[in-house]
């Protein structure tokens, strides 16, 4: 089919078990491929197109909704780990 394809994803990423290295990623791509990538270990956006640097300089001016993305280690991350990992750990 014809046509164009771009979506959002967000991601939380560890592998430790007391979550030290937890990582918020949010990814937004187009036609398969990441133009733009919030990390909250970075704190900003990183453009990866030429049109996801544009979008990233953008974005990067606006602190507020910034700290909010990096707030989501703590405020989303790691309560969702922490429920589905003592889930997991409950069923072995």
């Amino acid at each position: 089919a014809d046509g164009y394809y771009e979506y959002l994803m967000s991601e939380c990423v560890y592998s430790t078990s007391d979550y030290s290295d937890m990582v918020y990623l949010q990814s937004y791509s187009f036609n398969k491929v990441v133009d733009v990538q919030f990390n909250s270990t970075v704190g900003k956006y990183v453009g990866y197109t030429e049109e996801g640097v544009k979008y990233a300089e953008n974005w990067n001016k606006d602190q507020a909704q910034l700290q909010a993305l990096k707030a989501q280690v703590d405020t989303y991350c790691r309560p969702n780990a922490q429920t589905v990992d003592s889930s997991v750990r409950d069923k072995a």
